[in-house]
């Protein structure tokens, strides 16, 4: 059984100071993604012994610890390759396109991202939705509940309070803003485009 891994940041840990500090994302990469990624190792070797010995007894539990953790352990690796020191762009090419085309604007899409960070307890998420070959912004609930089956998330926004408490306090609106001043569109375009290919 292959064991999942913490990968490091794509930048130095004080790369996204002063709108994320070195602080928050010391915990946040070292405290809080490791601890999803033991949970989702730990939860695939109790699977492993329950299949080995037939007593599943604590299957139940360590398959929703694989959902939470795996989720856990996939959105951040997204939410870290979201965002560079080098962020604070709009969109273009392709994903631009298709953001004003699902949208309206690119105003649309953000000020209704905005609205999914708000009301989110875990995650705002741009999504290309491969059933109905469109974008979608959705509000994810811890890691794992409020997704929606068959998309492929594209930019992910961690809105738990462990991302921004620290450096905003309860004033999530001021992190979401300083989110927009380091998002990195590149690997968000690079998702988008291979998920467009496979689908449509």
């Amino acid at each position: 059984m292959s064991e999942y891994e913490l990968p490091p940041l794509p930048y130095d840990y004080d790369a996204l100071e002063p709108h994320i500090s070195e602080q928050v994302l010391t915990w946040h990469h070292d405290t809080h993604h490791q601890g999803y990624v033991n949970g989702w190792n730990d939860a695939e070797e109790t699977l492993a012994e329950n299949r080995e010995t037939g007593d599943h007894a604590s299957t139940a539990g360590a398959l929703g610890d694989v959902t939470h953790n795996g989720s856990g352990h996939i959105l951040h690796t997204l939410f870290w390759q979201s965002m560079s020191p080098a962020g604070g762009d709009e969109p273009s090419g392709a994903l631009a396109d298709r953001i004003v085309a699902d949208f309206g604007s690119y105003e649309n899409w953000r000020a209704e991202f905005e609205a999914a960070a708000s009301a989110a307890s875990g995650w705002a998420l741009l999504v290309y939705d491969s059933h109905s070959n469109t974008l979608r912004n959705v509000a994810v609930d811890n890691h794992d509940e409020g997704a929606l089956w068959g998309s492929h998330p594209i930019l992910a926004l961690d809105v738990w309070e462990h991302s921004y408490y620290y450096d905003y306090g309860p004033d999530r609106g001021s992190f979401v803003d300083a989110f927009f001043e380091v998002v990195d569109w590149d690997e968000p375009t690079e998702r988008f485009e291979q998920a467009a290919e496979r689908f449509e």
